[in-house]
């Protein structure tokens, strides 16, 4: 019997469904251009190096600061608010950039966790971490996401952890330290919707801490405008729509993927099959649903 993978996916970068993607998500090159001048130092340690041979004759001590940062990216903040897209987008664009090929980019699977046997998830997450360093070369990147990851990394001093719980995040915060061996070769993004569940030494590591909110009011006219060009809607009525999304009452404000995950099909629903959607249909699905509830962070 074949062992179910650790991997939710494994993709060869650069990848044009990824780069399709990464076009439909709001605000994306703004976001990007923000972190990825310090997501090149660490995925270039050597060249890095180099530079300050060339530049200051080795001498700045700064560098050497950097290249004993661990390769540890932490993506935070409410459900639906883009983080794994985002993040395997921007590992995408990064092999993009540096005109490499044959890269990898792997999504850790929750199977990760495995079946509670003891010493089952330490294994799966060193068996994870091995494959994904095999995967790197002299010329080739790895690129690890790990999705829910405060399922993976949650505080050891919590009430309710238990000791299997325990052994993976020892597991986990060896692996991460042992990436630095690869020069920048390797790099973890790690995704949580509760980034204060994290355990300590897991947030020490991380060399950006990128936090990801629900989408204000224009972006969600952007969105709207984007998704529907199709329909031809007026202005008033795009921004009626990012309106009628936002926080009401005790309600917060939707989310990207309460948008298109909930509010589009319930509006096609409404149309299908006999009419063409219309704005109506939106409205009155905005009118029925509610977005989804806050996840507290804690």
């Amino acid at each position: 019997m074949t062992q179910p993978s650790v991997f939710e996916s494994e993709i060869v970068l650069p990848d044009e469904a990824l780069r399709a993607k990464a076009r439909t998500l709001i605000g994306f090159q703004s976001r990007y251009a923000r972190v990825r001048d310090y997501l090149r130092l660490l995925l270039n340690k050597e060249e890095l190096a180099n530079w300050n041979r060339k530049y200051h004759r080795g001498s700045l001590a700064l560098v050497d600061l950097i290249a004993d940062q661990y390769p540890l990216v932490i993506f935070c903040g409410d459900v639906g608010t883009g983080k794994s897209a985002t993040a395997e987008c921007i590992a995408n664009q990064l092999i993009i950039d540096s005109t490499l090929e044959d890269s990898q980019l792997f999504k850790l699977s929750t199977r990760v966790r495995g079946s509670g046997k003891v010493g089952e998830m330490g294994s799966l997450l060193t068996e994870a971490f091995q494959k994904v360093g095999q995967s790197a070369g002299k010329g080739r990147k790895a690129i690890l996401i790990i999705d829910e990851g405060d399922s993976l990394a949650s505080a050891r001093s919590q009430e309710h952890s238990h000791h299997e719980d325990k052994v993976g995040v020892n597991t986990l915060i060896q692996e991460i330290d042992s990436l630095r061996r690869f020069s920048g070769r390797v790099l973890t993004i790690l995704c949580t919707n509760r980034v204060a569940m994290l355990d300590p030494a897991i947030l020490r590591r991380a060399a950006i801490v990128e936090e990801f909110k629900r989408p204000t009011c224009e972006e969600r006219y952007e969105l709207f405008a984007m998704d529907l060009a199709a329909l031809s809607l007026s202005q008033a009525q795009l921004g009626q729509l990012a309106s009628a999304t936002g926080a009401s009452g005790d309600q917060p404000d939707w989310s990207y993927s309460d948008i298109r995950t909930r509010l589009y099909p319930a509006a096609l629903a409404r149309a299908f099959p006999d009419e063409p959607l219309r704005f109506e249909h939106l409205l009155n699905a905005v009118a029925n649903l509610k977005p989804s509830p806050v996840m507290e962070d804690r």
